[in-house]
């Protein structure tokens, strides 16, 4: 038997984001999102309420990144998601956070998170708070890749379990994409 919760925001997983931006005085800021993902191949769409620090910031300056709040750093990602920038403004360097600037846009790269996305932003709607940011690099800690390539195992990134507002660590492989299914046809 099913049981019903009705219309909530619950999807697993729900990616942990961590958005970094300037202000205009060029000081970073960041904030924790789950409420996100890709929308095109070289393209992500988030939802970011208008009154966050973030959202004025990254509409001044026209760029952000989105770095992989993983389990290692959760204590930290929690903190940048539970006090404001518009409140306290060196609240990456209350988190232990270091910043320095994305060769690729003008926004911060968290040094401590290993794994960061960095965006230009093609449209922003306060309305909706609807962010869409076009994907310009990727860029990883070798310390978290095998062969060359991100391994989960490695960089531990963690999920939003909103029913039970925790914080799930990924990384376990269940079966192989592209692959497994075949043995169906």
């Amino acid at each position: 038997m099913r049981i019903n919760f009705g219309a909530k925001p619950i999807l697993y997983p729900q990616p942990v984001f961590i958005l970094a931006t300037y202000d205009e005085a060029g000081v970073p800021n960041a904030m924790n999102a789950a409420w996100g993902g890709l929308s095109e191949e070289n393209e992500i769409t988030m939802c970011i309420d208008s009154g966050h620090k973030t959202a004025k910031n990254l509409m001044a300056r026209g760029a952000f990144t989105v770095s992989m709040a993983d389990a290692d750093h959760m204590v930290q990602c929690d903190y940048v998601g539970i006090v404001s920038g518009n409140k306290v403004p060196d609240k990456l360097e209350k988190a232990g956070f270091h910043t320095v600037k994305s060769m690729f846009v003008d926004a911060p790269v968290i040094e401590e998170l290993p794994m960061t996305v960095e965006c230009r932003v093609k449209s922003y709607d306060p309305e909706t708070c609807r962010l869409v940011g076009e994907i310009v690099n990727v860029c990883a800690e070798e310390a978290v890749l095998t062969n060359g390539r991100i391994d989960p195992k490695k960089l531990r990134p963690i999920t939003f379990d909103p029913m039970n507002h925790t914080y799930v660590a990924l990384g376990e492989i269940v079966g192989y994409a592209f692959k497994d299914g075949t043995k169906l046809k």
